[in-house]
């Protein structure tokens, strides 16, 4: 079914479909949650920068992390809608994909549908929900610097 090969910086190629399925499966994956909505697009172009940033930091770091905002940012200037409602099932998939929770604590996120609907589904599954700090997402974080827990 995948014939398609790509190279992996060994002498020899590997099928698509078992690279695909090595890097991930074998790594372990946060979903980092935040808030975006607003009917201000200023605001939510800010919160997009922060998660943004606070992905990259958690990356550079080693982190594998999936941010449901960095993805969908830009899908939005497209024509999608910003609403819970209509990604709430597309982050579901996502979250069953990742191994635990981040939730970035952005002005906001308390008060935020979809970062509580996150939270609560991660608990449902049984994932670990953390809480990363805004100020402390943007240096490094290692996960020393994620509360667990309940946020307050």
């Amino acid at each position: 079914m995948f014939s398609r090969l790509v190279t992996t910086g060994h002498s020899r190629p590997m099928a698509f479909w078992r690279f695909a399925q090595i890097t991930t499966r074998e790594a372990h994956m946060i979903y980092l949650a935040s808030p975006y909505s607003d009917p201000d697009p200023a605001v939510r172009e800010q919160r997009f920068q922060a998660a943004c940033r606070a992905a990259a930091a958690l990356i550079r770091s080693g982190r594998v992390v999936f941010s449901p905002i960095v993805h969908s940012h830009v899908l939005v200037q497209h024509g999608l809608p910003t609403d819970w409602a209509f990604w709430q099932q597309v982050d579901r998939e996502q979250l069953e994909r990742c191994d635990d929770v981040v939730v970035l604590m952005l002005a906001g996120w308390e008060e935020s549908a979809g970062v509580q609907a996150e939270i609560r589904m991660a608990r449902e599954m049984g994932k670990p929900v953390r809480y990363l700090a805004a100020e402390e997402a943007f240096v490094a974080p290692t996960l020393a610097h994620v509360a667990t827990g309940t946020a307050n």
